[in-house]
């Protein structure tokens, strides 16, 4: 997740923007592609990954664990792993908004999401909290999300329609990364000789890209209608069916 996934996305966004599409795109569109690619690439997915853990008979303890430590990790490695790589890539951006939008879309909502557990268990209890509280604000993350394409497609919807042939040439390395890191994650998986209901859900947690964070990150460094933007949303557009494939993958290679 942390010590090759973010490495070979930026391989494969260099090698692709910069070097087999020199001749359809400007470097500096390429060097928003890439940095669009990197930060969507930087931090694995932490929400979808029980619904892809759940499709493939996955450990719902494990999947628990493992994103609950990559919420932690991300804490720590998303802004020195996205500084590198943009660094590497000679993309200059200003640190302190790469920190402000880690505090405001991560270490907030974490925070905050700490607290009230604790506070409403403490008052009301556990099952309350699971059975009660937690039902009524499902709907809320669920529209929430929603909202936020619906505001990305409507300032990138033009440009997606006007220019379907390079919304394919941004999706390209996209899928191939996708595809490349499951791969690795399930064949060394299985190499470790992990159970399918680790080494299914490791791979696809492994493969997930954390959109949300990198659409919100790739806004608030470069602008809702920057290229860097527009790349994070083809991301939301391939990640679902993707990873639906990885998904019948998983299921027929099932041991």
């Amino acid at each position: 997740n942390w010590l090759i996934k973010p490495f070979t996305m930026a391989f494969f966004a260099w090698i692709f923007f910069s070097k087999l599409y020199s001749a359809f795109i400007s470097p500096e569109l390429a060097g928003e592609f890439i940095a669009g690619a990197i930060l969507l690439g930087a931090a694995p997915c932490t929400a979808m990954v029980f619904v892809w853990s759940y499709l493939v008979d996955g450990d719902p303890n494990y999947t628990l664990v493992q994103v609950s430590v990559n919420d932690l990790i991300i804490l720590v490695a998303f802004i020195p792993i996205v500084g590198l790589l943009l660094g590497i890539t000679n993309i200059k951006i200003p640190y302190d908004a790469l920190l402000a939008s880690i505090v405001v879309f991560v270490v907030i909502p974490l925070f905050a999401g700490y607290i009230t557990h604790k506070m409403l268990t403490k008052r009301k209890g556990e099952e309350w909290y699971t059975k009660k509280f937690l039902p009524r604000f499902k709907p809320v993350s669920i529209m929430a999300l929603l909202l936020t394409l619906v505001l990305l497609f409507a300032f990138q919807g033009v440009i997606i329609i006007k220019n379907p042939l390079l919304i394919v040439l941004v999706a390209i390395p996209l899928v191939i990364q996708t595809y490349f890191i499951f791969f690795v994650a399930w064949f060394g998986g299985r190499k470790l000789k992990l159970p399918h209901a680790i080494c299914a859900p490791a791979a696809l947690i492994g493969a997930s890209n954390f959109f949300e964070l990198a659409v919100a990150v790739a806004i608030a460094l470069f602008g809702l209608k920057s290229p860097a933007a527009m790349v994070t949303v083809v991301g939301v557009l391939v990640e679902v069916p993707v990873m639906l494939s990885l998904v019948k993958l998983a299921n027929r290679w099932k041991y």
